[in-house]
């Protein structure tokens, strides 16, 4: 059930309790205290799950256009109305401040009215045979049952991200929260779902304890019924998850870890670039996979490069996430906080110098900036889920480029220039799924090929290309006469 914070399964449209009958504390990580209970299930919940999205899927798939339309408009009217109601929430349960709150509200009931037209694109194409009295056709149907794993991080945006494109497209969903957001992430999209008109089974949610995915995700690679997996979180769970669903020949979609790259170039604007650098990487206190985790800005622009921005970083307010004002909150653990702290006192340790942060102050972390980072630091390789970010000085934007492509992970990058040509220029020799010029690098709309490249996953997100991901593309011919055979 979901009666306040006390979250339970949502299966085959009803609230319910785990098998086992256990339940484990959902607690806020700002202020520490339990919000509620939340079901904590295994592999036989995930399994009832599965079933109930099974026997939902024939009447959904068939569902007329209009039908599965209204759904998404209703819902996304839903999200709107409960838009206050909805940012206390996300500030509660995973410590996001009023402006990634508001971001993220936005952009999920955008994503609710896009989701709305793709029940009326074209589900395929006439193909051109050279079999005399053949007419062939490339039909795309819905897959069937798609597990959807989703993070806390943006829990709002990305589970109604994993749940928006499939169910649109025909598909039935189970979805599982991270333990870090079982409600925002998970049983809200259940409410709003069931209230907006969906039918019972065609989303399901399945909640777990912490340190307890891995039996709800076994179950859900496992089972044959299941048929394609949508993923988001970090590139060594990512990994483990693939190489399971390989041994059962499964379909992934994987949204995962960048390390990504903010370059600044010498003839670039200074108060922009610094402008866009603190939002870029320190927005949601550096807990978004798209934020600048390494800026690098042409010599002639570093000093004063490095002064506004590090003054900029130092004067961050950090506190309550619920206070408007806030822009640096909570951590989502203390197991996050520690992490920072160690890798910080890591890359110091190694010769690296502190320009602002860099001391914890439970349960934040403030705006750290970093420079003369070794590479061996743990900070310099893979992502650091925080307010962190490393500063260098290039003597050109393509030694930057040679340099951010050492990076076995290619997510996202930006590059800040007064030549925007040079800046496409840069773009397309940049080994990254995405690249803004002229902007920062946390930037998302409904319909854009979301998705990276090398350790960043694979395939796309958005709307636009969700038919690609969770459609069975068939080939069908018919005749209306008889055919010669050569025997």
């Amino acid at each position: 059930m979901s009666e306040g914070w006390r979250v339970g399964h949502f299966i085959g449209g009803e609230w319910c309790t785990a098998v086992s009958g256990r339940s484990s504390p959902n607690r806020s990580p700002w202020s520490g205290e339990t919000l509620g209970e939340v079901a904590a299930g295994d592999g036989e919940d995930a399994g009832r799950a599965v079933a109930a999205a099974h026997e939902a899927f024939a009447g959904w798939s068939r569902a007329l256009p209009e039908q599965r339309q209204q759904v998404f408009l209703r819902a996304a009217a839903i999200l709107e109305r409960r838009g206050g109601e909805v940012l206390a929430a996300l500030a509660a349960e995973t410590g996001c401040g009023r402006h990634f709150g508001e971001i993220q509200l936005d952009l999920t009931v955008k994503l609710l009215r896009q989701a709305a037209h793709l029940p009326y694109r074209p589900s395929g194409e006439l193909l051109p045979s050279d079999v005399a009295g053949t007419q062939a056709m490339a039909v795309r149907r819905p897959a069937g049952v798609v597990a959807a794993i989703a993070p806390w991080n943006a829990s709002l945006t990305l589970s109604g991200r994993a749940i928006a494109g499939p169910l649109a497209l025909g598909n039935t969903v189970v979805l599982k929260p991270s333990e870090e957001s079982p409600y925002t992430g998970g049983a809200l999209w259940a409410e709003i779902m069931a209230a907006a008109g969906l039918p019972p089974g065609v989303l399901n949610v399945v909640t777990h304890a912490p340190g307890e995915a891995g039996a709800v995700a076994d179950a859900l690679l496992a089972s044959p019924l299941v048929k394609r997996v949508s993923f988001t979180g970090s590139t060594p769970t990512g990994r483990r998850l693939a190489e399971r669903a390989g041994r059962h020949l499964k379909r992934v979609v994987l949204q995962l870890s960048g390390q990504n790259p903010l370059i600044v170039a010498a003839d670039a604007d200074l108060g922009h670039a610094v402008d866009a650098a603190t939002f870029g990487a320190f927005v949601h206190q550096g807990q978004v996979c798209m934020c600048a985790r390494r800026i690098y800005v042409e010599r002639p622009l570093a000093e004063a490069f490095a002064e506004r921005f590090a003054a900029r970083a130092a004067d961050l307010p950090m506190g309550d996430p619920a206070d408007p004002a806030t822009v640096i909150g909570p951590v989502i653990n203390e197991w996050a906080l520690a992490l920072l702290d160690r890798r910080v006192k890591e890359a110091v340790g190694l010769g690296a110098r502190v320009l602002a942060g860099g001391v914890p102050a439970p349960p934040c972390y403030p705006a750290t900036v970093l420079t003369d980072v070794p590479d061996e630091a743990e900070i310099a390789q893979g992502e650091t889920f925080g307010p962190v970010v490393v500063l260098e000085t290039v003597e050109s934007a393509e030694r930057a480029v040679a340099r951010a492509n050492r990076s076995d992970l290619g997510l996202v990058a930006s590059v800040i220039t007064g030549d925007s040509r040079r800046g496409l220029r840069l773009a397309a020799a940049l080994e990254a799924g995405i690249v803004h010029v002229n902007d920062q690098p946390v930037n998302d709309e409904p319909h854009m090929p979301f998705g990276g490249v090398k350790g960043s996953g694979w395939g796309r997100f958005g709307l636009g290309f969700a038919a690609e991901e969770f459609c069975e593309t068939q080939w069908v011919t018919v005749r209306d006469q008889g055919r010669a055979f050569p025997f």
